[in-house]
């Protein structure tokens, strides 16, 4: 399985920094980086805190496909 992350659409949408959302949601730069390009599987909590920041839930942001 994959994890598939809308986590840059939304963050573009919303006007804001690969840096920006790593402070809000208290990451580092280099952490979103690796998310966005599908190299990096979030704990639940920073999963949460992301969708929180977007007012969404983690299921939009987040989706396990066949690989």
């Amino acid at each position: 399985m994959a994890l598939k992350t809308k986590v840059k659409e939304f963050r573009e949408k919303a006007g804001l920094k690969q840096s920006e959302l790593a402070e809000l949601v208290h990451a580092r730069r280099e952490t979103i980086v690796h998310l966005e390009n599908g190299r990096y599987n979030p704990s639940l909590k920073l999963a949460m805190d992301i969708a929180k920041v977007f007012h969404t839930s983690v299921e939009e942001l987040f989706e396990f496909t066949e690989s």
